[in-house]
């Protein structure tokens, strides 16, 4: 079998934005036990779920989301809960896949789509006609070829040495020019992108890039649609890593935010007005008031704060 190497250019804006993006990764990794953790993963993985399914119209929401796999019942189609289902499914086994194994991309789509196609976890067998603004954007290679196709992509795969940024990237606008599944191909070109990042630099458990995609859904498809006129992948690469840059600059900022602990938090805001009320403060931190109580009860305990006055009319002092 010949091999095949993805036609693209590295332009300036892609060497720019490789050396961003690696900025804030840095950033990341100093701060990665704020952003690692199971809570936050949670969160994360939720915003991911809802992100890739409302790209494909799914418009269930993160609090529905979060109710399903909670086991909660909630009020939608019998479709909409099996394409959550799915995802959830999905992503379950994420840190289980090898982006290099066809397999495991099978796997990946018969959890994705089990519910929904009796061909899950099957390449297609019928003719696809891929959309677009303009009405046909491209008509997809023939069935009989693309197990071939998928081939040769994957041997590109495991053999390249460009960056994972740029060879994610690539992966992904090939995946969805061969459109190699009846259905779901967006889905799993986004969690395979999402794969191949996170084989690079394990905190991207913890970013959500397909949420920043949701966000710039229109220009994602033009993205497609101008690197399928060109031949070449270059117009996508630059969409992607503008989108990657602009996931982690979020999960710094959120890393960063959640590196201050909640005492300091609520000496800071005391600083600022010591009559705030711990009815105020459980507001403005979104927190119980129990866990406020908690908190101040540890700061009068290290001697750090005080209550002068009443309840009522009073006030805090911070001792510095």
């Amino acid at each position: 079998m010949r091999s095949y190497t993805p036609p693209y250019k590295i332009t300036s804006k892609i060497v720019n934005l490789i050396s961003k993006i690696t900025e804030e990764m840095t950033k990341i990794e100093l701060n990665k036990a704020n952003l690692i953790t199971p809570k936050l993963r949670k969160i994360n993985r939720i915003k991911t779920i809802t992100g890739t399914l409302e790209i494909e119209g799914n418009f269930l929401g993160e609090e529905k989301i979060t109710a399903i796999i909670e086991g909660k019942r909630v009020l939608a189609t019998y479709e909409e809960i099996l394409e959550v289902e799915g995802a959830i499914e999905a992503y379950k086994s994420f840190e289980k896949y090898d982006y290099k194994k066809i397999d495991d991309l099978l796997l990946a789509h018969k959890l994705m789509m089990g519910g929904l196609l009796k061909s899950a976890g099957s390449f297609r067998e019928v003719n696809v006609v891929v959309g677009g603004k303009d009405g046909v954007s491209h008509v997809s290679p023939q069935p009989s070829i693309v197990p071939k196709l998928m081939e040769q992509l994957f041997e590109w795969l495991e053999r390249s040495d460009e960056h994972p940024l740029i060879k994610s990237s690539v992966f992904h606008y090939e995946f969805e020019f061969v459109h190699p599944f009846s259905d779901g191909n967006g889905r799993i070109g986004r969690l395979w992108q999402s794969l191949i990042l996170y084989s690079w630099k394990k905190e991207f458990i913890a970013i959500p890039t397909e949420s920043i995609v949701r966000d710039n859904q229109s220009r994602y498809y033009q993205a497609i649609e101008e690197s399928s006129k060109k031949g070449e992948s270059t117009p996508f690469i630059e969409f992607m890593l503008e989108v990657i840059f602009d996931a982690t600059k979020s999960s710094v900022k959120s890393s960063v935010v959640g590196s201050v602990n909640t005492e300091e938090k609520i000496l800071s805001l005391l600083k600022q007005n010591p009559r705030y009320t711990i009815k105020e403060l459980s507001s403005i931190l979104n927190l119980t008031t129990r866990a406020i109580e908690k908190q101040i009860s540890n700061l009068k305990k290290e001697d750090k704060l005080k209550r002068v006055g009443s309840a009522r009319k009073g006030y805090w002092k911070i001792n510095e």
